[in-house]
């Protein structure tokens, strides 16, 4: 089975929708081989290094209040822990740049370990608070999923990738992928959203089930 997860690492939903796809996985019948793809997709591409207030930028980019802003984080707090992933909304209070992680975790792809660094991603912003921006977060969660770190800071340092990252960005936008997660399996079927584990495994099932094209 191929999965193309397109997601964004400042995407809570997108962290809650990779643990609810992992479970789902885990509970089809049989040994279900998965072919991962983590595809790139900036909801703030034109942001700064320096970052923007969460509150502050869910006001200017969707009309929130500071209380309805409040209310999706708890919300997002309860569907991690359901998932078994842990949101510190005490630790993270900025939106920051995510291009250079998308330009790591695309090397991380050609070393087979993309799925390790994005979970190390996802921790690492949302539930220790620091910048997926900053070069030693990034040298750090490479680290951590078991790539070579002087490599990170290499790629990190030269621009690597960068070309790339774009026109795969590209390419899902004009597919008609413009929010996240989007999850498409076998380049022919879409899950949209950070769906529970049980919307996951129907899908997966059904998908499963259908006789080979």
């Amino acid at each position: 089975m191929k999965i193309d997860f397109v997601s964004d690492i400042s995407c809570p939903w997108c962290a809650i929708g990779l643990h609810s796809l992992e479970q789902a996985l885990e509970r089809l019948p049989g040994p279900v081989e998965v072919d991962w793809h983590f595809q790139p997709f900036e909801l703030n591409p034109q942001m700064g290094p320096e970052g923007q207030e969460i509150t502050e930028h869910l006001a200017q980019k969707y009309g929130a209040s500071a209380e309805q802003s409040e209310r999706t984080r708890e919300q997002i707090r309860a569907r991690g822990e359901a998932v078994g992933f842990t949101f510190r909304m005490d630790k993270r209070d900025r939106i920051y740049n995510t291009f250079d992680a998308h330009r790591l975790l695309h090397w991380a792809g050609l070393e087979g370990r993309q799925r390790e660094l994005k979970h190390a991603l996802f921790a690492a912003y949302f539930t220790e608070g620091e910048n997926p921006g900053d070069v030693e977060v990034l040298v750090r969660a490479a680290g951590l999923a078991g790539l070579d770190i002087a490599r990170a800071r290499e790629v990190l340092d030269s621009g690597a990738y960068a070309r790339e990252v774009r026109e795969a960005e590209s390419q899902w936008l004009e597919n008609g992928i413009s929010s996240v997660p989007a999850v498409i399996i076998n380049d022919r079927h879409l899950i949209q959203g950070g769906q529970p584990p049980e919307v996951f495994e129907r899908a997966l099932r059904q998908i499963l089930s259908e006789p080979a094209a």
